[in-house]
């Protein structure tokens, strides 16, 4: 019989805090004055980074711990149970947060840039105004962060009707899973880009990136994959391996930060067209150290998580209980934060820290008031 995998719930609420983390930079990273919540005055390029590296790896993991909780969800128990299961933890949060959230992000949105308020139909993520630029925010709302839950229900679903149909009995070990999984990355991928459709596709229920749905799906199921093959079951760590993909990805990620960095001053100065070797190899070789920075990344933080935080702890526990409404709430609770914030004349260094720790902070605590409060009612 399995026990809790607690080190998930734990490495989970870690993921949650590094998004906090990014979204909180993005205030201070140039370049997102007309999308992002609030532009703080104070601007630093290198803050940068974070959403470089954070982006390897946020959603990717949490898909992946995602795909490894839902076998217990599926088992001995029917398709519907499971789907109106999911629904009512994912779809209806979703559902209040779009018709609330999003509209409070616009309303901060003008409110942070001395903009006067709009007619109120036009804080929906469904409105679409013509005639006008389309990057800023609002002209045209998007589910924004939010995009992260239909997407979810949606590989819950494709998983059900996968498993009910036994679709998914076939007998790969992880390494050719791991291997299938970056050959398949990279070569839809590169096929994105080349056909000039690399972007992010929005609809009124699914936003998604078009180079990385079937990716995403594809770390959902590995995560069912290590379920099923029990591989945190007396979990031992393998040093050897361990060491040469610290080696690796440290290496890897320094080639992934030139490569990266040279495409995005090519995007920034279009009359620059510098590559390594030729555009097509240098974009090649974006995918490829992406994924494989991805997947080195994510065994080094199981490995370090398994091995040391596999255990339950009181604090962490409140965390955890938390993460999933701390997720669906934080981007408000930065924006709020970060309005007494822009008037300051502080370094980035000082500004930065505090909001990401005043926004986790605040996060929580709103979700502990919320969960005592309905206990008090009932």
């Amino acid at each position: 019989m399995k026990t809790r995998i607690y080190f998930l719930d734990h490495l989970r609420t870690f993921l949650i805090f590094l998004v906090v983390l990014y979204h909180t930079s993005l205030v201070f990273q140039p370049g997102f004055e007309s999308k992002w919540l609030v532009s703080d005055p104070v601007k630093s390029n290198s803050i940068g980074l974070i959403g470089l590296y954070g982006d390897i790896f946020g959603m990717f993991v949490l898909f992946f711990i995602s795909g490894y909780l839902m076998p217990l969800s599926v088992k001995k128990r029917s398709a519907w149970i499971v789907i109106k299961s999911k629904f009512k933890r994912i779809m209806l949060p979703w559902l209040l947060a779009v018709l609330t959230l999003i509209p409070a992000y616009k309303a901060i949105f003008l409110y942070s840039r001395y903009l006067p308020q709009e007619a109120w139909y036009s804080y929906f993520h469904f409105f679409k105004r013509t005639g006008v630029d389309g990057q800023v925010f609002s002209n045209d709302p998007t589910q924004h962060w939010l995009w992260f839950l239909p997407i979810l229900f949606l590989f819950q679903i494709l998983y059900v009707i996968l498993s009910k149909t036994k679709l998914l009995s076939l007998h790969l070990n992880m390494k050719k899973a791991i291997i299938l999984t970056l050959v398949f990355g990279v070569a839809y991928s590169m096929l994105i880009s080349l056909i000039g459709l690399r972007a992010w596709t929005y609809t009124a229920i699914f936003d998604f990136q078009n180079e990385r749905l079937p990716i995403y799906f594809l770390l959902f199921l590995l995560g069912t994959l290590v379920h099923k093959l029990n591989v945190f079951d007396q979990y031992k760590r393998n040093k050897l391996f361990f060491i040469k993909s610290n080696i690796v990805f440290s290496i890897s990620i320094a080639l992934y930060t030139m490569v990266a960095m040279n495409l995005f001053f090519n995007i920034v100065y279009p009359d620059r067209h510098y590559f390594f070797i030729s555009r097509h190899v240098d974009i090649f070789a974006y995918y490829t150290l992406q994924l494989l920075n991805m997947f080195l990344f994510l065994y080094i933080l199981l490995d370090a998580f398994a091995l040391k935080l596999n255990k339950p702890y009181k604090f962490m526990q409140k965390l955890n209980q938390n993460s999933y409404i701390v997720y669906v709430i934080h981007m408000i609770v930065i924006g709020l934060l970060a309005l007494p914030l822009m008037p300051l004349v502080w370094p980035v260094y000082i500004k930065f820290p505090i909001l990401v720790i005043l926004s986790f902070t605040v996060s929580n605590l709103i979700v502990l008031s919320f969960r005592k409060l309905l206990r008090a009612v009932k």
